[in-house]
């Protein structure tokens, strides 16, 4: 992914330069401001490959910037925030942002998150029929999911949340964005449908569902599987 642009939209000027030093270093080249409104036109004019962007900006908000970026671009967002309120990450991430980390953040940790967030918009000559982390395996064509070689049976549901989950591989999806996705609906019950299914889906598949190694929990925003 060397030579990839990154466009990043923070005020922090210590932060800048560690994010502009340390990109660089891993081969991407780097564009910097430090308000909403030139972010913005920066992002229009230029089409960077992936925006960093802070939430605390001084001339509009972060969300909003995100918000008005999605009705125009597809280019993944990865907001970079001292707000570390968990409805803050959901307003995000509802918003649009492929990823959300928490100031202070770790270095080798960020580089991991943007090579996957490009790697979602890499171009592919055709979509994986399988999906593989470990023991875990889904089948999409056959809808059939294994562990260690091990058929698993899973209902329809299961099987529908468990293949959103491995389609977004390495990106938080919020509560709301997979009940929308599997019920097609927002349901009222305070996700406690979801985390039901969620439980029952880690039953099947996870070695120890107290320290699950497929599907990790985002504490009050949502879950993620990891990368295969």
């Amino acid at each position: 992914m060397s030579g990839n642009r990154v466009l990043i939209i923070e005020d922090d000027k210590s932060i800048q330069n560690l994010l502009r030093i340390s990109l660089k270093a891993s081969g991407f080249s780097c564009e910097l401001t430090d308000t909403g409104l030139s972010g913005l036109s920066l992002a229009l004019a230029n089409n960077p490959d992936i925006i960093l962007l802070d939430l605390g900006l001084p001339d509009i908000d972060g969300v909003e910037v995100l918000s008005q970026l999605r009705e125009r671009s597809n280019t993944p967002v990865i907001v970079i925030s001292a707000r570390d309120q968990e409805k803050e990450k959901v307003s995000a991430l509802d918003s649009g942002a492929d990823d959300y980390i928490t100031k202070p953040f770790n270095i080798p940790e960020l580089l991991a998150r943007v090579r996957v967030a490009l790697r979602h918009v890499a171009p592919r000559e055709s979509a994986p029929s399988v999906f593989s982390v470990g023991g875990l395996s889904i089948d999409f064509e056959r809808h059939q999911v294994t562990v260690d070689g091990i058929e698993v049976h899973l209902t329809p549901l299961e099987f529908k949340m468990l293949s959103l989950l491995a389609e977004h591989s390495g990106k938080v999806l919020t509560h709301q964005f997979i009940q929308k996705k599997v019920w097609g609906y927002d349901t009222t019950d305070g996700y406690q449908s979801l985390r039901v299914f969620m439980a029952n889906i880690r039953r099947k598949i996870e070695p120890e569902t107290s320290n699950p190694l497929y599907i990790l929990t985002e504490i009050g925003i949502g879950y993620r599987m990891v990368e295969g």
